[in-house]
């Protein structure tokens, strides 16, 4: 059974600040949403990552996601080659993305994937696709949604509203948080998102970790980054937002019964799971140590501040 299901692959090629190329790096943020979903999880077992490549596509890259017992029945060749990019990182954290080669269509989700109870992908803002968030929405599926990138200007009205609505948890950085809502301040921000009609807004804050709130009430945790060496930040933001949605979707609870215990531990385990991707260059092998990673959600657990707007 497929609970979570995880979209997207491209493949990366890497530039760091300081000058160094990692080329042919899988990414495209499903796989390492995946990773994320199956750490907070501790299994891959109810995970399943949904993909068009090309036919150019090393099966073999996927190793890494087969070893956490992630199902990737739902990647498929369907165009001649696989989307690809350069990611450009700087020391401030900021990321251009440069498409080699673009998506061109979607691939069709398998029968086992489409009764997941919960979905995440990115968004790209001059190409949102929302239609299928708003069609799973209507089936009681719970979507989970990431900008790319900021957009050029702040979002109208009508427009953020469409984007918070289709889904249930909501996950800009704060660049890209700044950008769409037009204030660069928190509580300018959750005001501008609350009045949008967002629900669960998961801002993620890089080395100063995250806030994740519940808008409409307005309280919220802040966690904290965990402590390790930082090798490459390219897919943490995606492995966060997929492990605080497994556990925020946890089975004895649904979209309406978020409580603030619970927020407060499905965000240790998303900073938790953050904190492997940024230690080596593409997706860690296999899943951490049970008795370490458990160790990484204490130290968040213990460190979450409660907030409230």
């Amino acid at each position: 059974m497929i609970d979570f299901v995880a979209f997207g692959i491209v493949i990366d090629d890497v530039v760091q600040p300081d000058g160094q190329t990692f080329m042919g790096v899988l990414g495209g943020g499903g796989p390492q949403t995946a990773w994320g979903m199956a750490a907070a999880l501790g299994s891959g077992a109810r995970v399943g990552l949904a993909a068009g490549v090309g036919a150019d596509f090393d099966a073999a890259s996927l190793r890494p996601l087969r070893e956490c017992g992630v199902n990737v029945e739902g990647v498929q060749a369907v165009w001649e080659k696989t989307p690809r990019a350069w990611q450009i990182m700087e020391y401030d954290g900021r990321r251009t993305h440069i498409w080699r080669a673009p998506p061109q269509a979607s691939a069709t989700l398998p029968v086992m994937y489409q009764g997941a109870r919960g979905l995440h992908w990115g968004l790209h803002p001059e190409n949102p696709d929302l239609n299928s968030a708003a069609l799973w929405q209507a089936r009681g599926q719970i979507i989970s949604l990431e900008p790319f990138k900021p957009p050029d200007e702040p979002l109208d009205e009508n427009t953020l509203r469409q984007w918070v609505t289709s889904c249930v948890i909501f996950s800009p950085n704060w660049r890209e948080a700044a950008r769409i809502s037009g204030h660069d301040d928190e509580p300018g921000m959750l005001r501008r998102f609350r009045a949008a009609g967002c629900r669960i807004l998961a801002l993620r804050r890089g080395e100063q970790g995250a806030d994740v709130w519940d808008a409409q009430s307005g309280v919220g945790w802040r966690v904290p980054a965990l402590p390790t060496t930082v090798v490459d930040t390219v897919g943490a933001g995606n492995a966060f937002c997929g492990a605080l949605l497994a556990r925020l979707l946890t089975p004895d609870r649904g979209v309406d019964s978020f409580s603030a215990a619970n927020m407060r531990a499905a965000a240790a385990q998303a900073v938790a799971a953050a904190s492997y991707m940024v230690e080596q260059i593409g997706i860690p092998h296999g899943l951490p140590a049970p008795a370490e990673y458990q160790a990484r959600v204490a130290y968040a657990l213990e460190r979450a501040v409660a907030l409230r707007i």
